[in-house]
């Protein structure tokens, strides 16, 4: 942990038990060298702490939240609800598939929007907060084009690796 570093981004999580997908999204930031945080609130269990949270973000310099729920998640929508800074909702597979999570995020009533990444898809979450605080930030715009184009060469390397694969019937 670097000391004095103020968060930009804040992974949000219903519980610990969503740790095991949220590295994506810790990993991602890491990687791209933007300071976060992350804690563990639920909107049904502390909603005084969520509310406290979701209003004091923008006053403490966060540029935008992640925040992951299962089952009913009202976690993004409810912080969605108390902030002007954007919110990306990651939903988690806990039940039913994770419809009912997926549902819960995407259905947004109007003037509280939360951006919706696929069932567990913290690394896309991570990569779109970037993507949004990198528009006021050309360094971090370097970055994740970097990033992009890493991720084009480990394609071709995969199709390098695939070329070797080899079948009777396979043509290439």
């Amino acid at each position: 942990m670097i000391k004095g570093l103020t968060p930009k981004v804040s992974i949000i999580m219903g519980s610990t038990s969503d740790l095991a997908v949220m590295t994506g999204s810790a990993e991602v930031l890491n990687q791209l060298e933007i300071p976060f945080e992350m804690n563990a609130l639920s909107a049904h269990r502390t909603p005084e702490e969520v509310e406290k949270f979701a209003k004091g973000a923008h006053a403490r310099g966060i540029k935008v939240i992640i925040a992951a729920a299962g089952m009913a998640a009202h976690l993004p929508g409810v912080i969605a609800a108390m902030t002007p800074v954007p919110v990306i909702g990651v939903p988690i597979k806990a039940s039913l598939e994770g419809w009912d999570a997926i549902l819960a995020i995407l259905q947004m009533p109007p003037g509280i929007p939360v951006a919706t990444v696929a069932l567990n898809g913290s690394r896309n979450a991570a990569i779109l907060a970037a993507q949004m605080i990198a528009t006021g930030d050309e360094q971090l715009m370097a970055k994740l084009i970097e990033f992009k184009e890493d991720l084009k060469s480990k394609i071709v390397e995969a199709n390098n690796e695939l070329a070797k694969v080899k079948y009777p019937f396979k043509t290439n």
